[in-house]
């Protein structure tokens, strides 16, 4: 793998931003209206609560880790459609570009665009509403290196079902998060679901980063053991989506599928 190629990706997007800096936009608007939305819902809750209970940390806290998770996911996925709304499949790869070095791009550009989507959303949940996730210190490294490479493997994989199923499947690629977030108990523990949805819940990361969040924050110790099975199925999962993607690549190529990305009409 060359670094040439992979920082051609990342001018690109530079390029794309500065070129149009409406695309700066969604870097740090969405999640800023989440955070301010569920501050507000979590001030409410402590009023009623009479000081009970404090839901900052429990339901504003995750909500900042699930928008971490969204925005890597969708940095990764949103760079890919570039591409292809673009139509610029042919240009790329008809130059030295791997695709591992295709890949390695749009992982670096998403790195890139959602450090500033949670730079906005700690800065917000913070300042205006008192999350104290900075508390944490190096016990929150964890949790995002595990939502991180989850996020990573699910942009690659909606990526993939792009490449192999056409452009107007990029509707498929949006909802992912949304479907995922009942079965990994964003804001509930898992032993409120039923029990088929717990097993499913067994085999997704960001599931056992939220049990682990909300263990720290009933005052336990860090749960490392607990994390562990989910760092490994977040790399686990890394490892398929990228190989499923150079799967579809190759796929793409040989039955000249590819080549309708750059067409003038693409269906």
């Amino acid at each position: 793998m060359k670094l040439r190629p992979i920082a051609g990706i990342l001018l690109r997007q530079f390029y794309l931003i500065r070129g149009s800096p409406v695309r700066a936009l969604p870097m740090f608007a969405w999640v800023a209206i989440d955070i301010v939305v569920w501050g507000f819902i979590t001030r409410y809750l402590n009023t009623m609560s009479a000081g009970r209970f404090n839901y900052v940390p429990s339901l504003l806290g995750a909500v900042l880790l699930w928008d971490f998770f969204t925005r890597i996911m969708q940095g990764v996925s949103t760079a890919f459609l570039e591409d292809v709304w673009s139509r610029n499949f042919l240009n790329l790869f008809a130059t030295p570009l791997t695709t591992p070095e295709y890949i390695t791009g749009l992982v670096i550009s998403s790195i890139g665009t959602s450090a500033i989507g949670l730079a906005v959303m700690l800065v917000l949940a913070t300042v205006v509403f008192g999350l104290s996730f900075f508390s944490l210190g190096a016990m929150l490294l964890p949790f995002l290196l595990v939502l991180f490479c989850f996020g990573i493997a699910l942009g690659i994989l909606a990526s993939a079902l792009v490449l192999r199923l056409g452009p107007a499947s990029e509707w498929l690629v949006w909802p992912l998060p949304a479907l995922i977030s009942p079965f990994v108990g964003v804001f509930y523990p898992l032993a409120t679901l039923p029990r088929w949805m717990q097993l499913i819940a067994k085999g997704l990361p960001p599931a056992y980063v939220f049990q682990g969040m909300r263990a720290i924050l009933a005052g336990h110790a860090l749960p490392a053991a607990a994390l562990l099975p989910g760092a490994a199925f977040a790399l686990l999962d890394v490892a398929l989506a990228g190989y499923f993607f150079v799967r579809v690549f190759r796929y793409a190529l040989r039955t000249g599928l590819l080549a309708r990305y750059s067409a003038e009409s693409v269906s």
